[in-house]
């Protein structure tokens, strides 16, 4: 018989392994629920602890991971980031293998239908992380984003994304224009989201595999990527405002997409 998992108190003054630091309920349960992601040490509140007892046992001893260690909401503060909305619970772990497009296009082979979120410098890390969240809400395969002027994978982008960065393969690549070649090969149609855009996306009745390209707020998609293109499409708004956050701009785009 297997002896009971308990909750060991976690020495005074002793942070976690230095890395990367996952925090909140949902990034944390979706952690520990993936066998793609390393987890070492996993620390709770005693409250934290108590309310979610049967899940963290059962997804602890799966990942043969040490004993749960109680901690104060004190310590987790202090081992976190300032502000960190940690909720009474974090894990330390390691970042998820590196994917490229040809795991995107691997993952869209022999289906009729597949779209992939592309971020043109699209830098805060909550942005990247609603985008990715309302991705897998949606029924994307990916996001794409360029390996430099985005963020990395950070505990601020996996509690944005609410558990959905270890469901979604997120990659990130040097050359954005050549990711979305590589992308137009494998079949997939590049529109591109602008304002000055001749049609909305309705109008354009897109169908089939298709990657959708997001540039950032202030200054919207490269003049490269752009070029990239197939199509240029738009939402249609009022004049009331001059545009929408891009995460905001992406889960209704990609509503749109879905519901077609």
């Amino acid at each position: 018989m297997n002896r009971p998992h308990k909750p060991q108190r976690a020495p005074s003054g002793r942070g976690p392994r230095p890395g990367l630091m996952l925090w909140g309920v949902h990034p944390v349960l979706a952690a520990l629920a993936n066998p793609q992601r390393p987890c070492h040490r996993l620390l709770a509140t005693a409250e934290t602890a108590r309310a979610h007892a049967a899940e963290l046992e059962r997804l602890a001893r799966a990942r043969r991971l040490p004993a749960l260690e109680t901690v104060s909401r004190a310590d987790l503060d202090q081992w976190l980031p300032d502000g960190a909305v940690h909720q009474g619970i974090a894990v330390s772990a390691d970042p998820l293998p590196a994917m490229d497009i040809a795991d995107l296009v691997d993952l869209a082979e022999g289906r009729d239908n597949a779209v992939i979120m592309v971020l043109d410098q699209v830098t805060d890390p909550h942005n990247v992380g609603a985008v990715v969240r309302s991705a897998a809400a949606f029924g994307a395969i990916g996001v794409v984003m360029q390996d430099r002027n985005a963020p990395d994978e950070t505990g601020t982008l996996a509690k944005s994304a609410s558990g959905a960065l270890e469901r979604l393969a997120l990659v990130k690549t040097v050359n954005l224009a050549r990711a979305l070649e590589e992308l137009k090969q494998a079949g997939f149609w590049i529109a591109g989201m602008a304002g000055d855009a001749p049609v909305t996306l309705a109008e354009a009745k897109l169908s089939g595999k298709i990657a959708l390209v997001m540039g950032s707020e202030g200054e919207g998609m490269r003049r490269l990527t752009r070029e990239h293109c197939d199509y240029l499409v738009k939402l249609p708004q009022t004049d009331l405002v001059e545009s929408l956050n891009v995460s905001n701009a992406a889960a209704v785009a990609l509503y749109e997409l879905n519901r077609r």
